[in-house]
């Protein structure tokens, strides 16, 4: 059953007196984050998780505001770097990150009664971390959310209660657009034009990926004539407020994903969606998290369709297709299965929570990579109570300690806005910055104040105990060597190491490209590299080598090679060398070829692989490599396949082998005079190839003696017109007697 908020409010309290948690399913606009968490006060202080920081300070004033109070009364807020509470507010509305980092100190939540997990179908980080341990606690838990899979929560709470609310949702027309090349603040004029061509009846919500898209789209419509506002996290309090605030004339509220939930902006009757956010991902080279224009999902499209209904029939433009409405995923993952882990399992450790139950388990290969980092960088639990990622968290304890803050607080302020311009960090740190960079800097300097009493290279090494895996060294004309494997390229080098503290992947362009770096000295790497000694192949020596190094995880700092000395190892390595250069690279082809067909004839297996090994004991080069071919001989081939036959001439000749072929031999005629059968190999009779003196075969037989008898008296005539100067007796047979 769905009922009004207002009256799901008594069964939320009489839940709440049997049970300690509820998941309730409300969907835009029915007023959930501001109506239920004051009702639970009455149990206790109650702290409601947000999202966003623009969420969770104007759900503050719009409470405050029903009250009759100002904020940081009975209600306040408290983001990261900006606490509006005091001791008499009962109501606090905290971005995520906020409650984390107070459970490191205090795991108990001592004070508060019920912790409000609003929206979240978002599936932040810190709000699965929260969830699985608020789990363990003795505490009230609501989960709250507009699109919402209540099952699986309520189970993972133990079966606790899911309360539906119903809102008052007006007819939605939705229209798609046709793909466009057209720029993105053009297609916003185009649909702002449509609708006010059929007349517009409220105001107009355009939702758009971040900042700089809504200044551009301002510019767009502002021939329009009506009253543009932006609305984003990084506006003033008093510049959000004008942006939802009722206005005497009809406004377009440029906005980005914060308006898709948690705030209700009344009189928005039309929504122009781009389909497009900007969503936090973490570099897979830095490891910090930036924000990247994605397509949203389903859900969020529908999130944000549904802020035209909410007080008469509505209008919505999708600035895409229905196809590719259609091809969207139905939701976003939960970033506990896409985000880098390193925050996460820094807070855990600092908690000393041991093994979570999740909702949804992180991936072990995440979990893995962020205790490895962890440990590289030293985390310790101040660092877990710092509002900054890991890394940045280490840089500004370390700037701290060498003298530093104010260095040490700039370079981790325009990380942390992922601020552009120079590739050199310290330049960059240094110079003009955006508002948002300003911001987080003055937030840090009040965390970190003092003067800098050190210089730029106290910074730098604080820099590298931050970023101790980044470190690359320059090779020539741009291209480095990077600690962790592989190269990149960074055409402004200048420095011989350097840390690259953000690279880019060029696909299908080449080598990664660096885009922000800052130089070190390599004596500042040297208590962290090791001594190794390896052998290597020398490939233009083609020998063992020894080579000695300096070694900074995979990069070599400094190289000694010389020639290796003989020993299980470099023998080895020699033998492997050798095989893969094949066999006939140390014997005579012809040579070889002959060995093996003698070994095939006399059924003989010779081992190559195993010769060659041996040969190569006590050797470090191919030079020293020899004797090959006696190896390859036992003497049981000189027995079945000899190499040589003599005759009865007394000549000796060469046996030749084939394969598949009868051994043949080769010598002038007279050499065979007096030899009444074929010499014989094994028992098997040659082939002989007999020659006339001009050593051109005149017969080729492997019978003798019937050569004699039958062909010999005329190949006798033949030789003896053309050869008279050579004896040819009548009777072969009997001048051996002669």
């Amino acid at each position: 059953m769905k009922l009004p908020i207002d009256d799901l409010l008594p069964r939320i309290r009489d839940e709440f007196r049997r049970s300690k948690c509820v998941v309730i399913e409300a969907p835009p606009g029915a007023g959930k984050t501001t109506r239920v968490p004051p009702a639970l006060v009455e149990f206790g202080d109650v702290v409601v998780l947000e999202p966003r920081r623009i969420a969770a300070r104007m759900a503050a004033r719009r409470v405050a505001f029903e009250l009759g109070e100002r904020v940081g009364e009975t209600v306040g807020y408290q983001v990261r770097f900006e606490d509006a509470t005091s001791a008499k507010t009962r109501l606090r509305f905290l971005t995520e990150g906020v409650l984390t980092r107070r459970l490191v100190s205090d795991p108990r939540l001592r004070g508060v009664a019920t912790v409000v997990l609003d929206e979240f179908h978002e599936r932040h980080l810190d709000t699965d971390l929260a969830l699985a341990l608020l789990r363990r606690m003795d505490v009230r838990v609501v989960v709250m959310s507009a699109t919402l899979d209540a099952a699986p929560i309520a189970k993972f709470l133990g079966g606790c209660p899911v309360l539906r609310s119903e809102g008052k949702m007006y007819p939605l027309r939705i229209e798609y657009t046709p793909h466009s090349a057209a720029p993105l603040e053009d297609q916003v004029a185009d649909a702002l034009e449509r609708i006010l061509k059929e007349g517009l009846d409220g105001d107009v919500l355009v939702f758009l990926p971040g900042a700089a898209e809504i200044r551009r789209a301002a510019r767009a419509v502002e021939r329009f004539g009506l009253l543009t506002l932006p609305l984003h996290g990084d506006l003033s309090p008093a510049e959000q407020d004008r942006a939802v605030a009722p206005a005497d004339r009809p406004k377009v509220i440029l906005s980005t994903n914060v308006a898709e939930s948690s705030i209700t902006i009344e009189g928005v009757t039309a929504v122009i969606d781009s389909g497009l956010a900007r969503v936090a991902v973490d570099s897979p080279w830095t490891g910090l998290p930036s924000l990247n224009v994605q397509r949203i999902s389903q859900a969020s499209a529908a999130q944000r369709a549904g802020r035209a209904g909410r007080t008469r029939a509505g209008r919505v433009i999708r600035l895409y297709t229905a196809e590719d409405f259609h091809r969207r995923p139905a939701a976003d993952a939960p970033e506990i299965v896409r985000r880098e882990l390193s925050g996460v399992v820094l807070q855990l450790r600092a908690m000393k929570t041991g093994e979570l139950e999740w909702l949804t388990a992180p991936p072990q290969a995440a979990l893995e990579a962020a205790n490895a980092l962890l440990d590289r960088i030293g985390a310790t639990s101040e660092m877990a109570s710092l509002p900054v990622a890991p890394r940045l968290a280490k840089l500004m304890i370390e700037t701290a300690r060498r003298g530093v803050p104010e260095k040490g607080c700039a370079i981790a302020a325009a990380l942390s806005a992922g601020e552009r311009g120079s590739s050199d960090l310290l330049t960059l740190a240094e110079s003009p910055w955006q508002p948002q960079t300003r911001r987080i800097f003055d937030q840090l300097r009040r965390i970190f104040p003092g003067r800098d009493r050190g210089g730029d290279a106290d910074a730098l090494q604080a820099l590298l105990s931050a970023f101790p895996d980044r470190v690359a060294r320059h090779r020539r004309g741009g291209d480095l060597l990077l600690a962790t494997g592989g190269s990149a390229r960074f055409p402004d080098c200048r420095g011989e190491f350097l840390i690259a503290i953000d690279i880019e992947e060029r696909r299908d362009r080449g080598l990664p490209l660096v885009r922000l770096a800052a130089p070190i000295e390599p004596e500042w790497l040297l208590d962290r590299a090791v001594e190794r000694t390896a052998l290597e192949w020398n490939r233009t020596a083609e020998r063992v080598d020894q080579v000695s190094s300096l070694v900074y995880d995979q990069l070599v700092m400094e190289e000694t090679r010389a020639p290796a000395a003989p020993g299980p190892e470099s023998e080895r390595l020699l033998a492997e060398k050798a095989l893969e250069a094949d066999v006939a690279r140390f014997i005579d082809r012809a040579e070889l070829e002959q060995i093996r067909a003698r070994a095939a004839f006399a059924g003989i297996a010779i081992d190559e692989k195993r010769a060659l090994q041996e040969l190569c004991r006590g050797k470090i080069s191919f030079d020293e490599i020899c004797g090959l071919a006696e190896a390859l001989r036992p003497a049981k081939l000189d027995r079945a396949a000899p190499e040589r036959v003599r005759l009865a001439g007394g000549r000796s000749v060469k046996v030749n082998y084939e394969a598949g072929k009868p051994p043949w031999i080769e010598s002038r005629l007279q050499d065979f005079f007096g030899m009444r059968e074929t010499p014989r190999v094994a028992g098997t009779p040659v082939v002989a190839h007999l020659l006339a003196p001009n050593h051109r075969p005149v017969q080729v037989t492997s019978d003798l003696a019937g050569f004699w008898e039958r062909l010999y008296p005329q190949v006798r005539r033949e030789l003896a017109r053309r050869y008279p100067k050579h004896k040819w007796p009548e009777n072969p047979l009997a001048q051996l007697r002669d």
